[in-house]
């Protein structure tokens, strides 16, 4: 299962893959657009930034952006960054932890099936997200906000 941080992690880095790439962001304004509890917020952007994801800048300048082409993020590597390696089952995550694991007839329905979803999420970019969301004229609650960079000068 897809935690509730991973989905708010997701959609903070679309959040931000819908910017200008040399535009950053408030983190406080994305937690407000995407109705995402502002402490809750910093410690996805934290982990974010451990695994590459985004950058974070303090101060009068400061703010988050994505650290690398929108095109380069899966949804599958944010996802990750956040809960760790997809599994459908426990058994699965943990080799070794089910008695049965050895005779069980469903576990490789779990572990082909769970290697289909990374394989689905592995093949969906930010950017093709974004397309999307153009494409569909749907941007996620995204209105004209004030740009952390612009906001600097």
């Amino acid at each position: 299962m897809i935690t509730r941080q991973a989905d708010y992690a997701v959609r903070s880095v679309l959040d931000l893959a819908l910017r200008r790439p040399d535009h950053s962001a408030f983190s406080r304004d994305i937690a407000d657009r995407q109705r995402i509890p502002p402490s809750f917020l910093a410690k996805i952007l934290t982990r974010l930034a451990a695994h590459g994801i985004v950058q974070t800048q303090r101060g009068v300048n400061g703010g988050v952006r994505l650290a690398r082409p929108a095109s380069e993020i899966t949804v599958l590597e944010v996802v990750e960054a956040i809960d760790g390696p997809i599994s459908l089952n426990l058994c699965i995550r943990v080799p070794g932890l089910c008695p049965q694991e050895m005779d069980c007839v469903v576990h490789p329905l779990w572990e082909q099936v769970g290697e289909e979803l990374r394989g689905r999420l592995k093949a969906i970019t930010f950017a093709r997200l974004v397309e999307s969301a153009e494409n569909q004229n749907q941007m996620l609650t995204l209105p004209q906000a004030r740009d952390a960079s612009e906001a600097a000068a």
